[in-house]
This record gives C-alpha cells, sequence and structure tokens, in this order.
C-alpha cells in the first residue's frame, strides 16, 4: 500500500500540473464569493465586493447587476455591454477575478492529511480536491467514493484509486463540482489468529495470499500447522462461512485466516 500511495502522490502532481490550466470561469459565480472587476484604463471603476444572496453586486454608474450563475466571462461581458449601452465607455475590457470563492465549496473527508470544505476555483477532479486535503494518509485504502446530491437524489460513486494509478490514465478521474463529498475510504482489512507468533488485525494488500498472511503474521508457533488451513469468510447474505484453503489462495476483505493447532 506504501508504494500505491507514492504512485498516487506523483499522479496528483502530474494531473495538477496538467490541470492547473482551468480557469475560474469554468464554474458559475453565486453568493458569497468575494470578485474584483478591473476595467482596463479606468481605475475609479476598480472595485471588490461580494455577491449577495440573490445573485447580485453593486457596480459604479450602472447600478445593481445580477450575476449570479454566470461564469466570469459571461459577467465581463455583461458588466462591459452595461458601461458601453450607458455611455460610459466606447469599448470597456473588463476583467473579473475571484478572490474568495465561498458558493463553490467541496468536501473531503475520511482518511486524508487535513479533512474539510475547500473552495472550487475551476474545473476540478477527484485527484485535485485529495491533493487540497494534503493527499490520503497511511490509514487511506484503494478506494474513494464521491457523494453527490442533484436534484434531492444522492448517489455515490466509487473510484478505484488502485487501478487508475497503475494504468496512469488520468483520464478516468471522475470531475467534481460544489457540494460535493468526497470521501477516502480505510484500507481494507483482514485477521490472523491461532497458532501464529503475531495474531491480529492486518492491511489487505492486492493479491495477498494466505501464504503472504502467515508471514505477516510472524510465522508459525511451534505447534502451529500449515495442514488444514481455514478462512471463515462471509457471504452473500453476510452469513460467516468456514472454508478450507491453500497456502496459495487469495483473501478477500474481513477474512478471518485460523492457523490449527498440530497433534503431532
Amino acid at each position: 500500500m506504501r508504494k500505491i500511495l507514492l504512485m498516487l502522490a506523483g499522479l496528483l502532481v502530474a494531473v495538477l500540473a496538467f490541470s492547473g490550466s482551468a480557469r475560474a470561469e469554468d464554474i458559475p459565480l453565486g453568493p458569497g464569493d468575494v470578485i474584483r472587476i478591473n476595467v482596463y484604463g479606468s481605475q475609479d471603476l476598480t472595485l471588490e465586493t461580494r455577491i449577495s444572496e440573490a445573485g447580485v453586486i453593486s457596480y459604479p454608474l450602472i447600478g445593481e447587476v445580477k450575476i449570479g450563475g454566470m461564469s466570469t466571462a459571461q459577467a465581463e461581458r455583461k458588466i462591459a455591454g452595461m458601461l458601453k449601452q450607458g455611455g460610459y465607455l466606447v469599448n470597456p475590457q473588463v476583467n473579473i477575478l475571484v478572490t474568495a470563492p465561498a458558493s463553490q465549496m467541496i468536501s473531503v473527508l475520511g482518511q486524508v492529511y487535513k479533512p474539510g470544505r475547500y473552495p472550487l476555483d475551476g474545473r476540478r477532479n477527484v485527484a485535485d480536491v485529495i491533493a487540497l486535503a494534503g493527499g490520503v494518509n497511511p490509514d487511506g485504502g484503494d478506494t474513494i467514493t464521491i457523494v453527490r446530491t442533484e436534484d434531492g437524489k444522492v448517489t455515490r460513486t466509487a473510484v478505484d484509486i488502485y487501478a487508475i494509478t497503475h494504468n496512469g490514465d488520468t483520464t478516468e478521474l471522475p470531475t467534481v463540482g460544489a457540494n460535493d463529498v468526497v470521501y477516502v475510504e480505510r484500507y481494507q482489512r483482514f485477521y490472523i489468529y491461532g497458532e501464529v507468533q503475531r495474531p491480529g488485525a492486518y492491511k489487505l494488500e492486492r493479491g495477498t495470499t494466505v501464504l503472504q498472511a502467515l508471514t505477516l503474521g510472524g510465522g508459525l508457533t511451534p505447534r502451529g500447522t500449515e495442514r488444514g488451513l481455514k478462512v471463515k469468510r462471509r457471504d452473500a447474505n453476510g452469513e460467516l462461512q468456514e472454508i478450507s484453503v491453500k497456502k496459495d489462495d487469495l483473501l478477500l476483505p474481513d477474512d478471518i485466516v485460523y492457523v490449527k493447532e498440530s497433534w503431532f
């Protein structure tokens, strides 16, 4: 898993470099956003203001302007058009910069270094926002869940980070939007007990076999035997079943490996 986390960190850097060109104009302006408006050659029209709950700002000369829901480019064109139509400027060049985004926030929770809410300053994918939260901590697993509410319906999308980091195709990373919740799941576990040196719970890496589990458990005690190895595993109905396994069989999440005592 440590190797996976290092690969993910490298992927995050690459993705951030690629997606750093995403402009704030890709997302709509909304209530609470603080914006700075500049008009080329007209310093007296420079204004830093907060968008009201109604999506409105008050701007010199032209009064109230509704820009909520617009991209920055659309808002720039609207203000420029109003200045021109009012006869104040012949060809106004308006620039809007979002200095403190508040309407476009995303929550990053679970096994990250800095869980919390973060502003979205452009179109971002799941790797971008995990990077904002400091990256995946050592307890993080391979799976990330994106929780989204649209039209009153809540959807959950699972993202397999392991698969993405191994094929290197960042286009598979899903994008995220305002009010989404990105949750980094805890790593999956297996358990081993009986005649092993270090019984307990262990992180389940992809492809972990029964033999590897025995190694993680410190090997057999002098009374232990590899014959008759058993695994307790839940079936599709959640019922705990005991099955016989071989040393090269793969373990599943929450498997319980039991090592018997030798009678000889």
